[in-house]
């Protein structure tokens, strides 16, 4: 039996630079990890079957989830003749910009390389995981990075300046492809990349703060009001900087004293059920 931990990631930036001729967007963003884990235990079968064992509502058990395609895609790639159990406890919620789907497919990918005797580097697993999802590629390494093309071209980065992280979701769920979608390329919004990768290669909390920056924002703030409402409450409540993660919806700023954090994390409660305190791992 092995066991794996899928921390969540929230975006530092986001910037989206052009619709590329496979549909996809190329993107320039800087991801970091948060101390907000599913857990995933993989057991063996002999039947050859996936079984993604899951009590929650709203998260498919069957092909759609993307463990299920991890493992299925590792199952064809090396030849392995076993199935495998996987059981996922989710902590993460779903459909926030958290990447908590994608997090649980490169726990998956780590966790059958070892289950399975396979072996390979953490490059390679990186390189297969972009076949199935954009962000798996640096869920396999989790930590600080710099994502460019669709996401899957990674480049490690420090760890960011400590802090701890108040996250909060509405009671909402957006659609990625919605988001892109509505996406104005024409509509340009400063993001401000080059001042965060000086403050974490700095350590400058401060710049930190100040470089936050996420071109998606407005697109699905525009869409989903109550994201907007949500911002604005978590800066009225005390955060050194506020930003959207990913597509959205959820939330997130950044306090230096654990003090404060539960500070904003009591005033947030009442805006929403998924409220959470963590620290930046990175």
């Amino acid at each position: 039996m092995i066991y794996e931990t899928a921390p969540a990631k929230i975006n530092l930036t986001l910037d989206t630079l052009y619709k590329r001729d496979d549909g996809y967007h190329e993107v320039e963003m800087i991801m970091t990890t948060v101390d907000l884990n599913d857990r995933l235990t993989f057991e063996n079968r002999d039947d050859g079957e996936i079984i993604i064992d899951v009590e929650h509502n709203f998260v498919p058990s069957d092909h759609r989830n993307l463990a299920y395609k991890a493992a299925k895609l590792m199952q064809d790639k090396y030849n392995i003749k076993k199935g495998v159990k996987i059981s996922l406890e989710k902590s993460i919620p779903i459909s926030a910009g958290l990447a908590g789907g994608s997090s649980d497919a490169a726990a998956t990918f780590r966790g059958l390389n070892e289950l399975w005797e396979i072996n390979e580097s953490l490059e390679v697993l990186s390189e297969l995981a972009a076949e199935i999802g954009s962000d798996i590629a640096f869920c396999i390494y989790g930590k600080t990075a710099l994502c460019q093309g669709r996401g899957e071209q990674i480049t490690h980065l420090p760890k960011p300046p400590s802090a701890w992280v108040v996250i909060a979701k509405p009671d909402i769920g957006v659609s990625t492809p919605e988001i892109y979608g509505a996406l104005d390329l024409n509509e340009k919004v400063e993001v401000r990349t080059q001042d965060c990768l000086d403050a974490i290669e700095n350590n400058n909390y401060e710049l930190l703060c100040q470089s936050l920056g996420n071109s998606l924002e407005k697109v699905t703030m525009k869409l989903y009001p109550e994201v907007e409402k949500l911002k604005n409450t978590m800066k009225n409540s005390g955060v050194d900087a506020a930003l959207m993660s990913g597509s959205g919806p959820t939330i997130y700023g950044f306090v230096q004293k654990e003090r404060q954090a539960k500070q904003v994390y009591n005033a947030l409660m009442g805006c929403c059920h998924d409220v959470y305190i963590a620290r930046l791992l990175g």
